[in-house]
């Protein structure tokens, strides 16, 4: 992969852009409301303006890159200035007292991410990519097909693993079996007709877009 990054200074730029209220306007939710269109700018560009730090995260939590960069794709648009109604932050668009909060309790850190941490993209990356990682290990640990494995990241990481596997039992185990009694596809349809949250099925599909428009 060639890598870009952007330059110092317009990187300075973005962040002091973040950092002051009167920079941007409020954007109204996480996720849908403020997507880029991929046909409005070229994925690629957007994806390589932060790989050296989706990259550097991916081989330290073993999170897919191509995940990391194709949620920053459909949550941000790749602008790290971004925020939303319900303050998420940034490029993975993260609420500090929820998977900010989580990631720090996991890791052993007493409190929750600042606003300003959430604004410099390489800790939003760490902390976004973390969380997919938790995720894994905790609420969806136990899902054995790697691509429904993926979709479930995807849903959860959106509108919560809770929400997701009540879909299939209240009990989390037999809700894990099953999901591994489908295959992807069956999965995949699963959220389209079931998942609570009337966002979550184009939430999928965004970001599925994205993963499988990314080389």
């Amino acid at each position: 992969m060639k890598k870009r990054t952007l330059p110092f200074c317009v990187l300075i730029l973005l962040l002091a852009g973040c950092a002051s209220e009167q920079a941007y306007p409020p954007h109204q939710s996480t996720a849908l409301e403020h997507i880029t269109p991929l046909t409005e700018a070229p994925l690629r560009k957007r994806v390589d303006s932060w790989s050296m730090f989706t990259e550097q995260a991916s081989k330290i939590y073993g999170v897919d890159q191509k995940l990391i960069d194709a949620i920053i794709s459909v949550e941000s648009g790749g602008d790290p200035t971004v925020v939303s109604r319900s303050n998420a932050i940034g490029l993975m668009q993260i609420k500090a007292s929820t998977a900010g909060r989580e990631v720090y309790r996991y890791q052993g850190r007493h409190g929750q991410p600042t606003s300003r941490d959430l604004c410099d993209p390489a800790i939003n990356i760490d902390i976004g990519t973390a969380y997919l990682s938790l995720l894994r290990a905790k609420s969806l640990a136990g899902i054995r097909d790697p691509e429904t494995m993926r979709y479930a990241l995807i849903v959860s990481y959106a509108n919560g693993a809770g929400a997701l596997l009540r879909t299939f039992s209240s009990d989390r185990e037999r809700a894990i079996t099953k999901i591994n009694a489908m295959s992807p596809e069956a999965f995949y349809q699963h959220v389209q007709r079931n998942h609570p949250a009337a966002q979550a099925p184009r939430y999928l599909w965004k970001v599925i877009t994205a993963y499988r428009t990314i080389s």
